[in-house]
């Protein structure tokens, strides 16, 4: 409905534009609510519905977040699956650049609703566009990324509440000293994974626990192992994590603690971890690099 509103709208102001519905050009799998994207036949069908939009047109008007499986019916390409959709056409028609417009102004070092503080990153590289969306940043989903950066194409994130701000650009940059960025993820859990016998925990295991995971969609934001015990720290929605551990309650003891808060901190310091230390209880903590996580609970 509102690509139909806004295509009319710019015919009445005198702007050549035209409407095309996007499941004639986006093709996928029958993955529903989650579909993967069919390359060949979606770039093949992108140029040929662009080519023949007809002669003067300036403006062409699609929706995202939807595309079409092959006996036909409609499907969704999940989370975010409208910046993807821009992703995926800008990709088949080898775009000079891709915006995206956001109620922020553009991608911040940390949710400023949480962090007032927060500053704007105006440059990324896509590297780190994915790394700080992978660990939970909201701005951009990584699936997004994934296509430009193929085909080194600019992203710009901008702000419909400022549009002649620069925003953020994402592209292919050379190695660049970024100050701490912080992404917080709620409501998680702990999930620790016993074997009953007080075996060691082996690849065997390992390999059982996730394929249950990518079974139920549960994401896996953290990890721990040790010689008798698995733990991870995960994202789920209460039925899939239900699911999972009845399905696995035969192999596995399973202890569980839940409102845990995720902490991630990309290219951290130590000022920056004592401040998110203070009025937390740290569960566990991670180092890998430039990357600091730790999951807590709130003091108190």
């Amino acid at each position: 409905m509102s690509s139909t509103i806004l295509t009319g709208s710019m015919i009445l102001a005198d702007l050549k534009a035209v409407r095309v519905d996007a499941r004639e050009m986006i093709k996928t799998d029958a993955q529903f609510r989650s579909a993967n994207i069919n390359w060949g036949a979606t770039e093949d069908a992108v140029k040929e519905v662009i080519n023949t939009v007809g002669d003067g047109v300036q403006y062409v008007v699609t929706q995202g977040f939807i595309g079409r499986e092959p006996k036909g019916r409609t499907t969704t390409l999940g989370r975010e699956g409208s910046d993807y959709t821009a992703a995926i056409i800008s990709y088949c028609m080898d775009g000079e650049s891709m915006s995206v417009w956001k109620d922020v102004p553009g991608v911040l070092t940390a949710d400023p609703r949480l962090f007032p503080d927060a500053t704007l990153l105006p440059r990324l590289s896509y590297r780190e566009a994915i790394e700080m969306t992978y660990y939970g940043a909201q701005v951009i989903h990584p699936k997004t990324i994934q296509p430009i950066q193929r085909k080194e194409i600019p992203l710009f994130v901008k702000s419909f509440l400022d549009p002649n701000s620069k925003g953020t650009e994402i592209s292919k940059v050379g190695a660049a000293l970024y100050p701490p960025m912080i992404v917080v993820t709620k409501d998680q859990y702990l999930l620790e994974f016993s074997s009953r016998d007080f075996s060691f925990i082996a690849e065997s295991h390992l390999s059982m626990l996730f394929r249950r995971f990518n079974h139920y969609r549960i994401r896996v934001n953290l990890m721990r192992n040790t010689a008798i015990s698995f733990t991870v720290c995960v994202s789920a929605e209460r039925d899939r994590l239900d699911a999972l551990k009845v399905d696995l309650s035969e192999a596995f003891q399973i202890k569980e603690r839940e409102g845990l808060e995720l902490l991630t901190v990309r290219h951290y310091d130590n000022s920056t971890i004592d401040f998110l230390k203070k009025g937390r209880s740290v569960v566990f903590e991670e180092i890998q690099d430039v990357t600091f996580q730790m999951v807590t609970t709130k003091e108190g």
